[in-house]
């Protein structure tokens, strides 16, 4: 007889959609707070937690970020690779989470299911945040907005361009950006857009960044995508993000992408390392915006 799903905890984090517009910027102006506290005196909101962080695909920002983010907070971080948990060899989803239940404090899990990742949380009694999906990447775009908010002092009325594959990014992007007050425009060729209302969608990528405050854009060829690298490279070629679509965004506007870049490709080199790349001020966030989220899913417990 198969064991009864516990009610899932209130403070897991799977899609963003968990947060309110409160929430949301609380934990933002949290993130930059803590940002600017960093190498003065240690956190201790995690004093005596551990945060499982399971990884089923390779990762350099998630995996250090969190890493370093649970620790600097005072806690204990676990990381597991897939391969290293009876997951390998069958044991199944909701059993691990009953048994990370009993050792964890959190999990945070890199998987390529959203499958997955939805029963992990529907069966753990501990608090799970998404750390990559298929669909959803919920804590890049935290970060994202924070980038945004350092650079423009708000997000309320600001207009982010996203150009390339509608992917789990472009996904979160829409979420998040839509509740902080972002007009998100999704610039993608037919078959590769997300599903209608999350966000305003063109195949014109001239048009989508016309005003626009930030140009966002990621690999084409994900993990996973690797069969069918030629085809989407060929797609996606009039979506690259390069100095003459840069120049006819806002006088203001921002370089935006998560990370890793493919110079010549998606992005340009001129504009990855120019003057106008945000790129790396958004991988430095991740570690921020994460603390802060850690803060609001364990601290003061």
């Amino acid at each position: 007889m198969s064991r009864p799903l516990p009610k899932p905890s209130p403070r897991h984090f799977l899609t963003g959609e968990e947060l309110d517009r409160a929430e949301l910027s609380a934990l933002l102006d949290r993130a930059d707070e803590l940002k600017s506290f960093r190498g003065q005196e240690g956190g201790d909101a995690l004093a005596g937690r551990s945060v499982a962080l399971v990884f089923e695909k390779p990762s350099t920002r998630t995996r250090i970020s969190f890493e370093v983010g649970v620790a600097e907070l005072g806690g204990t971080p676990l990381v597991l690779r897939g391969d290293e948990l009876q997951l390998s060899r069958g044991e199944s989803i909701g059993d691990t989470a009953r048994v990370l239940s009993r050792y964890l404090d959190a999990i945070v899990i890199r998987s390529g299911s959203d499958e997955t990742v939805a029963e992990l949380a529907a069966v753990a009694e501990v608090p799970v945040i998404n750390g990559l999906t298929p669909r959803h990447h919920p804590c890049q775009v935290l970060a994202d907005l924070l980038t945004l908010h350092e650079h423009f002092g708000g997000l309320e009325g600001l207009r982010l361009a996203y150009l390339g594959d509608g992917n789990n990014v472009a996904r979160s992007l829409a979420i998040l950006g839509r509740m902080a007050g972002v007009e998100v425009v999704i610039a993608s060729p037919e078959g590769y857009r997300l599903e209608e209302g999350l966000a305003e969608q063109t195949d014109d990528p001239a048009a989508a960044v016309a005003g626009a405050d930030a140009v966002y854009t990621d690999v084409w060829v994900s993990m996973g995508n690797e069969a069918e690298a030629e085809r989407r490279r060929k797609d996606l070629a009039p979506y690259q993000l390069n100095e003459e679509l840069l120049a006819a965004a806002s006088d203001r506007a921002i370089a935006l992408h998560c990370l890793p870049a493919h110079p010549g490709e998606e992005i340009t080199e001129g504009v990855l390392y120019g003057e106008r790349s945000a790129v790396w001020d958004q991988a430095e966030n991740r570690l921020h915006a994460q603390k802060a989220l850690l803060e609001r899913t364990l601290g003061g417990d």
